[in-house]
């Protein structure tokens, strides 16, 4: 399936508006986060990896603020475990409407994968099946902070043993220095992949105020306070990483 060159932000905007996750953004969405967040290619397809070493035969799998699906694909693509479905959740209409587009053509392109079941709704009123996998890419900065400890706390609850969460996140740093320097150089990674200084700076002033990142030692602190036993960093790129939690 096309998809338009991310544009959105490249006139001067009359008025500013909060970033919303709309028909828009949805329409443009893969080169946007392509050229937005480092890694994000390598992260997406080794959830699906690490997915396949957790995953239990009758259980569930989570890809939770699905987006178009991006992670539910490569779930489908490496794990085999039996009897598995995956369920891909998100709040935004427009993002579930091409997020079954693009799953229908993965259906036409490959045989005998995970049947997977798009839901809308917002995933703070989920009510989990027993899970071995819990994906959340980039989702849970997105969320109230109030509201964070007790989703994952209700993940937690709904994993099986030898089951996994995998978390990926923008981090903010403790110390000033280094919040600045990996801040101005994801600001020159965003401009070598083609971005105005106009629309970097639209973007922040649009997603600033919805998106409200963690330090790293504020997420594992917060997922073991959760229940989880162990939390380990598997992924690194400037100021976004990806955590695997175990129950």
């Amino acid at each position: 399936m096309s998809h338009d060159p991310d544009r959105l932000f490249a006139k001067p905007l009359a008025q500013h508006q909060d970033f919303v996750f709309n028909e828009d953004v949805a329409r443009v969405f893969p080169d946007m986060i392509k050229r937005s967040v480092p890694g994000y290619p390598t992260i997406v397809e080794n959830i699906g990896v690490l997915a396949a070493q957790f995953a239990q035969p009758g259980t569930h799998l989570y890809d939770l603020g699905c987006s178009l699906g991006a992670v539910t694909q490569a779930l489908r693509r490496h794990v085999k475990a039996d009897h598995c479905q995956v369920i891909a959740v998100d709040n935004s209409t427009a993002m579930v409407e091409r997020c079954r587009e693009y799953l229908h053509a993965q259906d036409a392109m490959f045989q005998e994968l995970l049947p997977v079941d798009v839901i809308e709704a917002d995933v703070l009123a989920l009510e989990f099946q027993p899970s071995s996998l819990v994906a959340m890419n980039f989702t849970l900065q997105f969320i109230p902070r109030e509201q964070r400890p007790a989703l994952l706390n209700r993940i937690r609850q709904g994993l099986v043993p030898g089951g996994a969460l995998i978390l990926s996140e923008k981090l903010r740093f403790e110390d000033e220095q280094e919040h600045a320097l990996l801040t101005n150089l994801h600001v020159a990674f965003k401009r070598a992949n083609g971005y105005s200084e106009l629309e970097i700076a639209q973007k922040r002033s649009a997603i600033e105020n919805v998106m409200k990142p963690d330090s790293l030692e504020t997420h594992r602190q917060r997922l073991l306070d959760a229940g989880f036993s162990k939390v380990v960093p598997w992924f690194q790129c400037l100021n976004f990483a990806s955590l695997i939690a175990l129950p």
